[in-house]
């Protein structure tokens, strides 16, 4: 498996990365944030793109239940 580079000290100082996506809601888009615990956005992207089955399940589970916080569905990955 590829190692990820080392972390430059200001991706250490940003702290944990978002990565912003989209899924269809009928013929709408709906905005979605995943909080990552990793320190760069390629990471957190990578992370995103190896585990869009279960991110999009839980952004669409998100969406049927009304979780929508000032537009946007925010997931948590742990």
């Amino acid at each position: 498996m590829r190692k990820f580079p080392t972390p430059t000290e200001q991706e250490i100082d940003e702290g944990p990365q978002k990565v912003s996506f989209q899924i269809a809601n009928g013929n709408a888009r709906q905005t979605c944030i995943l909080q990552t615990e990793l320190p760069t956005k390629v990471q957190a992207q990578k992370y995103l793109m190896a585990n869009w089955p279960i991110i999009e399940k839980m952004a669409r589970d998100a969406l049927a239940a009304g979780a929508i916080d000032d537009g946007a569905i925010r997931l948590t990955a742990s």
